[in-house]
């Protein structure tokens, strides 16, 4: 890949950020409605990226990942801080608090689908000149929400694996027996190279990934194809 196609590739940055960002801000925000303001104490519930960002999981990664393969295949914000000592019933909320993240991928994506289908109206009536600025940014906010779609399904399915630290855990932890449950909890972080190595070493393992990928992120894609001829 050479560097035209690096900045090509580029558009799904402001993409991807915005959707981590809107995220943890789920997160923060249900936990609020669920007693706990310790998120909300440290300004977690706000648009602005910065409390949000991750330099690592949120810029470094992905543009790794674009350099090497030409795609986004992982990235994360700053953790949102949970205090679950305030929560009204526990295994409840907690669950609520978990879920908030990935729904909210799942409605950004739908938010795509209508940017996408809008853009593509906004420019056959507006007709920008090919090459003109008009022409090349309408291109590029379309090519970026449509990537959007895929990028937030994919957001939204990696988060649900039921492995530490990530969302799915939580959910399956809240369904176990009480000490199970603490056991599980337990793996922590040690769960990421858990992930990795489901990714890389189980075979099979990235094909029904992407499958559930495609599966969740079709009634999307056919939504445009409604409304796109």
């Amino acid at each position: 890949m050479d560097l035209r196609s690096y900045a090509e590739n580029i558009y799904i940055i402001p993409i991807l950020i915005f959707s981590v960002v809107i995220h943890e801000m789920a997160h923060a925000w249900v936990a609020l409605k669920c007693g706990d303001t310790t998120a909300k104490d440290l300004g977690r519930i706000t648009l602005n990226p910065i409390p949000h960002i991750d330099l690592f999981g949120s810029i470094l990664v992905p543009l790794f990942s674009i350099i090497a393969t030409g795609r986004v295949f992982i990235a994360w914000a700053k953790p949102v801080p949970i205090d679950p000592r305030n929560f009204r019933s526990f295994k409840r909320d907690d669950t609520l608090v978990t879920i908030a993240g990935p729904i909210s991928n799942l409605l950004i994506a739908f938010l795509c689908v209508f940017f996408v289908i809008s853009l593509y109206y906004i420019n056959a009536a507006i007709v920008p000149a090919e090459g003109t600025f008009g022409s090349e940014f309408m291109n590029y906010m379309i090519k970026m929400f449509y990537a959007g779609i895929i990028l937030n399904v994919s957001l939204a399915v990696f988060n649900m694996i039921p492995i530490p630290p990530l969302d799915g855990s939580h959910v399956l932890a809240n369904l176990l027996p009480d000490e199970l449950a603490f056991k599980y909890r337990n793996i922590g972080f040690m769960g990421i190279f858990i992930i990795l190595a489901l990714f890389n070493f189980v075979p099979g393992f990235t094909a029904v990934f992407v499958s559930i990928i495609s599966f969740v992120a079709k009634p999307y894609l056919n939504l445009i194809d409604i409304f796109i001829p």
